[in-house]
C-alpha cells in the first residue's frame, strides 16, 4: 500500500512539475511594429517574465511589414502590427499553408506633430492631404508663417506609414520631398529641431519635449473618451499563425488581462477592456 501511494505521488510530481516549468523553458520571438515594440512590448514582456521567471523574449521593432513577414516565414512567434493585414500578405501566407490571425491588444491614435514654436494649432483633413502629398510646400498656404514645410514620415515597412497613407492620403503617394525615418522617436527628434517640420507619430511618443500635437478638424486624439471620433484612431495587434503554439497562446492571454491593461494605459495607449 505504501509503495502504491509512493508511486502515485511520484506520478503526480512528474506531471505537475513540468507544467510549472513550462514558462521558464520557453523563448518567445516577437518582431514587427516600432509603435508597439519600442516602448510597450518590452514592458509587457518584463511583466510576464516577472510572473513566470525564466521566460525569455527576443523583440525586434523594425516595422509591421517585417513582423507579418516573419510569421509567414516562420521566424517569429508573434508579429506586432499597427495596421491591417494586406491581401498580398494573406495570399503569401496561404501559399505557405499558413492561416494568419490578428489579436487586438491596444488602441492607438496617430498624432500630427509640429515644432513647439510653430504658430499653427489646428489643421484640416484636406490640408493634411495636401501637405503630405506635396501639393502644399509652404506654411503660408494654410495660414501659417512663411517657411518651406519639412515633411517627415515613417519608412515603407512601417504600419503607421501604410495606415496614414490609406486613411489620410486615400492611398496617394507621399510627396517626393518627404523624409522617411525608421522610428517614432526619430521623427519626434527631428521635428523638435526644425520649426518648419511636420510629421506623425503614435500617441505614446507625442508628449516629448520640443513638439506639440495639432488638432485635426478641431479634434485632438483622445483614447480615454468613450465616443472618440478622432479620425486617426487605430488598433494595435499581434499577428500569429492560426492555430498558435501553446507558449504564444499563454502570452496572448496575459496581454488581454488586467495587469497588461494597466501597463498599456500607463505607457500612453488605450486598453481594450
Amino acid at each position: 500500500m505504501i509503495k502504491l501511494q509512493y508511486l502515485f505521488s511520484l506520478v503526480v510530481l512528474l506531471v505537475i512539475y513540468p507544467l510549472k516549468l513550462v514558462h521558464s523553458q520557453e523563448r518567445l520571438i516577437i518582431k514587427g511594429s516600432d509603435t508597439i515594440g519600442a516602448k510597450l512590448m518590452p514592458k509587457l514582456a518584463e511583466a510576464y517574465a516577472n510572473k513566470y521567471p525564466g521566460t525569455k523574449f527576443e523583440i525586434a521593432a523594425e516595422g509591421s511589414s517585417t513582423g507579418i513577414s516573419a510569421i509567414i516565414e516562420g521566424t517569429a512567434d508573434i508579429g506586432m502590427s499597427s495596421r491591417e493585414i494586406k491581401p498580398r500578405e494573406l495570399a503569401a501566407a496561404g501559399a505557405n499553408g499558413i492561416r494568419l490571425k490578428s489579436t487586438l491588444i491596444a488602441y492607438d491614435a496617430v498624432a500630427i506633430i509640429v515644432n513647439e514654436l510653430n504658430p499653427i494649432h489646428d489643421v484640416s483633413l484636406k490640408d493634411l492631404e495636401r501637405i503630405f502629398s506635396g501639393d502644399v510646400t509652404n506654411w503660408s498656404s494654410i495660414g501659417g508663417k512663411s517657411g518651406r514645410i519639412s515633411v517627415y514620415t515613417r519608412n515603407t515597412s512601417s504600419g503607421t506609414y501604410s495606415f496614414f497613407q490609406k486613411n489620410m492620403l486615400s492611398n496617394r503617394d507621399y510627396g517626393a520631398d518627404s523624409q522617411k525615418l525608421a522610428g517614432n522617436e526619430l521623427i519626434v527628434e527631428e521635428i523638435s529641431k526644425n520649426i518648419n517640420a511636420i510629421g506623425y507619430t503614435g500617441i505614446a511618443y507625442a508628449h516629448l519635449p520640443g513638439i506639440k500635437i495639432l488638432s485635426v478638424n478641431n479634434k485632438l486624439p483622445n483614447l480615454n473618451s468613450s465616443n472618440n471620433d478622432y479620425v486617426l484612431t487605430r488598433g494595435l495587434t499581434c499577428i500569429t499563425k492560426d492555430p498558435a503554439n501553446l507558449k504564444t497562446l499563454q502570452f496572448l492571454t496575459f496581454l488581454k488581462g488586467r495587469e497588461a491593461s494597466s501597463i498599456i494605459i500607463n505607457t500612453g495607449f488605450g486598453a481594450i477592456n
